[in-house]
């Protein structure tokens, strides 16, 4: 197969012309500076792939769409998938939206999950892509474009909040994490690891996944809900209330809560030991 991957000279874009030469497929790039052009890699290739800022996804989008004929695939690598894949669908491709989830620094696919929303397409285009992210060690995780994106929503709007939340409050409590090295627990250099590991990249994805999905806001806002009852409960001192809340919590965590803590004790163990 040719596959046209626009935005391939980017991170993500990047590793995936890897997998997919791997498995033995021809690999057209497409980036700002390369010869080759979105037109080009759009009449020539069986697949076409967007892999661009989510920003940038839809527009891209509409300028390839009226070159794109039956017989073709198209599909994205957006943090996204409503709005992507309703433009996609404005093709006379078939559709199928793709959202790794992972960053470009990774190594392999292999241990990691890719979200596949299949929207127009014949069961051997999804197939494709199953057998070859499957064969190199990935878990796919197929479902609706609505429903991918309610749970990003949580997956990345929340935990990215929450991240960008600790960092924030203790930017204005005037802690650094330099200050509470000799006080860090390996539990606590794990959060604080994740919110500079979070800080360390673009902000303008970060933006994006938080600002452009528009389910997070009603996420967010029950977060808020949780954080002020919380709130009130400790200003008030009120162990009652709280132990019914974090019981609650609990139970719904359900068997969650054991393999997690098993899950940690290995992370906290390889914390000790590097």
């Amino acid at each position: 197969m040719k596959i046209g991957i626009i935005g391939g000279t980017g991170g993500m874009g990047t590793l995936f012309s890897e997998v997919f030469k791997k498995a033995g497929h021809e690999v057209f790039i497409v980036g700002r500076k390369t010869k080759m052009t979105r037109e080009d890699a759009a009449r020539i290739s069986d697949v076409i792939i967007i892999s661009v800022p989510i920003r940038d996804t839809i527009s891209v989008i509409h300028e390839i769409a009226p070159l794109l004929r039956e017989h073709q695939v198209l599909a994205d690598f957006t943090s996204l998938k409503i709005s992507q894949v309703k433009a996609m669908l404005t093709s006379k491709a078939r559709v199928i939206g793709l959202h790794p989830m992972f960053g470009p620094t990774v190594q392999t696919i292999r241990g990691q999950t890719i979200v596949a929303t299949p929207a127009r397409c014949h069961e051997e285009d999804l197939r494709f892509f199953v057998k070859i992210f499957e064969n190199q060690g990935a878990r796919v995780t197929i479902t609706t474009p609505a429903e991918h994106d309610r749970m990003m929503a949580v997956i990345q709007g929340l935990t990215h909040f929450k991240a960008i939340l600790l960092a924030g409050t203790m930017r204005r409590l005037g802690i650094s994490p330099a200050d509470t090295e000799s006080f860090m627990s390996p539990v606590y250099r794990i959060e604080t690891g994740i919110a500079g590991r979070l800080l360390a990249q673009n902000p303008e994805l970060y933006a994006d996944i938080l600002c452009m999905n528009p389910q997070v806001p009603d996420v967010l806002e029950k977060c808020q809900q949780a954080f002020l009852e919380t709130l009130s409960m400790i200003k008030n001192g009120d162990k009652d209330a709280f132990t019914e809340e974090f019981l609650a919590s609990r139970e719904w965590y359900g068997s969650f809560c054991n393999q997690a803590e098993k899950d940690t004790d290995f992370l906290i163990q390889a914390m000790v030991n590097r």
